[in-house]
């Protein structure tokens, strides 16, 4: 019994150390050196990252341009009247026609007058689309009144002389200027007997 006793306890003994090894130390956490460059207060500062700044975004506006209308075609520009250009033209629409004068304050038509009347109904006979206008004009003595009506009067006896001629009535027209239209400038005789005329004009 002597002899079993101690080896009984070296036993317990050994099997109770194994047991404290096993179950009974915790284990130490690791130690996790750092590189050289993390040591000190510059280590903290490299170990968090600095925060994100806030990206500022612009905020582009559309830009919207008004629509343009569209444009039409430039038409083509007439070509520009030479210079006598009018005056040309009025000369062809009295080419041909003869006025007609007059005594002072009559409206009858002298004999001498009847030649004239004649060549201007051949022209109309040879342009039969043509149009007479047959303006009465006075000189200027006498009132503007009276002048219109002795210049209506004028008219109408050339016109009733070419109806006579058998030019149609659709074909001619009167109008009285009286003493506003002066064919020539002065106050005499001279002037006075070219102003009282009867002044034929075509008309398309």
């Amino acid at each position: 019994m002597f002899e079993r006793t101690p080896t009984r306890k070296l036993f317990v003994l050994a099997t109770l150390g194994g047991s404290l090894l096993l179950f009974g130390c915790p284990k130490r956490p690791e130690l996790v050196q750092a590189g050289p460059g993390a040591v000190g207060p510059s280590a903290a500062s490299a170990a968090t990252p600095p925060p994100a700044s806030p990206s500022t975004k612009t905020t582009e506006i559309p830009v919207t341009r008004p629509t343009l209308p569209a444009q039409k075609p430039l038409a083509a520009m007439p070509p520009a009247e030479k210079p006598g250009a009018s005056a040309a033209s009025a000369a062809e629409k009295t080419a041909g026609l003869q006025d007609v004068f007059f005594d002072f304050d009559t409206a009858r038509i002298r004999p001498d007058q009847q030649a004239p009347l004649s060549q201007d109904r051949k022209w109309l006979e040879a342009h039969p689309q043509a149009k007479l206008s047959i303006q009465g004009n006075c000189d200027e003595r006498g009132t503007p009144e009276y002048n219109l009506a002795l210049g209506e009067r004028r008219a109408d006896s050339v016109k009733e002389f070419l109806l006579a001629q058998g030019i149609a009535p659709d074909r001619l027209s009167t109008i009285s200027y009286g003493s506003e239209h002066p064919f020539a400038q002065g106050h005499d005789e001279n002037a006075w007997k070219q102003n009282r005329r009867d002044h034929l004009v075509a008309t398309p």
